[in-house]
């Protein structure tokens, strides 16, 4: 791929699929408020956007409860649910052969920045990033557009020479309204509607199709 020098990468449906985690940890914090989720299978809709903002729009939460359903899922993910994940296949061969080629690889996810640290310490691929940059703890730079703002004006870089790899729509956006090329894969929580509907540069359905757009 022509000129560009460095990568952002998603974490959650992008490097690795936490989806086991964080439903234990949304259920675990449901049950502390006295409610009851009947379609656990919808709660994949959780994987990806800013946390908070979930569960206020799916439970019609006040903004008191929005705060302690966070305060009780970091209760059990930061013991358990940050555990139940699992790396994506090719993955860390990706990572490897991207940093063997120069280039620098960044984290930028609306997880907290702690967690993201843990999860990627976890599966021994935190030391293939240049930075890893989240949400804070005081549900502060949330939003993916935040985020990838940070990350550009933070460490220097230049938005024309910097893609974005991510596989929900927040992805796509964040990096547009930051001015940046973008890849979507296919493998992760954003359905095929989403992502074409916002116009990704590339989709790719695999860490090799990744791989292929950057090293010839």
């Amino acid at each position: 791929m022509d000129k560009i020098n460095n990568i952002l990468f998603d974490l959650d449906g992008t490097l690795t699929d936490p989806k086991e985690g964080i439903v234990n940890s949304i259920v675990f914090a449901l049950n502390k408020l006295g409610l009851q989720e009947n379609f656990i299978a919808e709660l994949d809709t959780f994987i990806g956007p800013p946390l908070r903002e979930s569960f206020l729009k799916r439970y019609n939460l006040t903004n008191e409860q929005a705060d302690k359903a966070m305060l009780y899922y970091r209760e059990y993910f930061s013991m358990k649910g940050i555990y139940e994940n699992k790396i994506y296949p090719g993955v860390k061969e990706l990572l490897k052969s991207l940093c063997g080629h120069h280039y620098k690889l960044f984290v930028a996810t609306s997880k907290p920045t702690v967690f993201a640290v843990e999860v990627l310490r976890h599966f021994k691929i935190e030391s293939f990033f240049n930075e890893i940059v989240g949400s804070n703890l005081d549900n502060s730079r949330t939003d993916k557009t935040e985020i990838i703002s940070y990350v550009i004006s933070a460490f220097g870089l230049q938005a024309s020479n910097s893609i974005m790899v991510g596989d929900r729509k927040h992805d796509i956006i964040g990096a547009k309204n930051n001015s940046m090329k973008t890849i979507a894969v296919t493998y992760g929580y954003g359905s095929s509607g989403e992502l074409l509907s916002h116009q990704p540069d590339f989709i790719v359905n695999s860490c090799k199709e990744i791989e292929a757009l950057f090293i010839k």
